[in-house]
């Protein structure tokens, strides 16, 4: 059984995001995006992003179960309540949402490459291994629900 096709934490390949979007900053200076209400823009994402992410560590810690995404073995319920109910993944959302609030930060519309690759890689190496395991662990139950919640939002 694959669990997971790599085993790179997701707040890691946030990071590395993050290092990423600096490192395209650094190479291609001067494309930057000013207009006056950025800053606020910068914070309502990063904060709705943490939100996000804090709400669905907070319906784990209810059920509990585990929030590691590297132990799968270790889920012990399957959580569809709070804002599992609109989104499958609002952990892995909340990190999209800050990596989105980078972008403005930096203003470099060239940062903005690490968006859809971000989603790609967790899509691909996170949260299809993930929902491997729980479509074993919880069968049709889990099914239903992927049919009713979107993956991210």
């Amino acid at each position: 059984m694959n669990y997971l096709k790599l085993k790179i934490p997701p707040v890691v390949v946030f990071l590395i995001c993050i290092g990423l979007m600096w490192a395209i900053q650094q190479l291609i200076p001067n494309q930057s995006l000013l207009f006056e209400y950025k800053m606020i823009i910068v914070f309502s994402l990063m904060a709705l992003g943490g939100l996000i992410g804090i709400l669905g560590v907070i319906e784990f810690a209810r059920k509990s179960t585990t929030v590691n995404p590297h132990k799968p073995k270790n889920t012990n319920a399957f959580v569809r309540s709070g804002i599992y109910q609109f989104s499958r993944n609002p952990m892995y959302l909340g990190l999209l949402i800050a990596l989105s609030g980078l972008v403005f930060f930096w203003g470099n519309p060239f940062t903005i490459v690490m968006i859809p690759a971000f989603v790609w890689y967790m899509n691909t190496f996170q949260i299809q291994p993930e929902e491997e395991v729980m479509e074993q662990k919880f069968g049709e139950k889990f099914i239903r629900y992927k049919k009713e919640v979107r993956r991210w939002i």
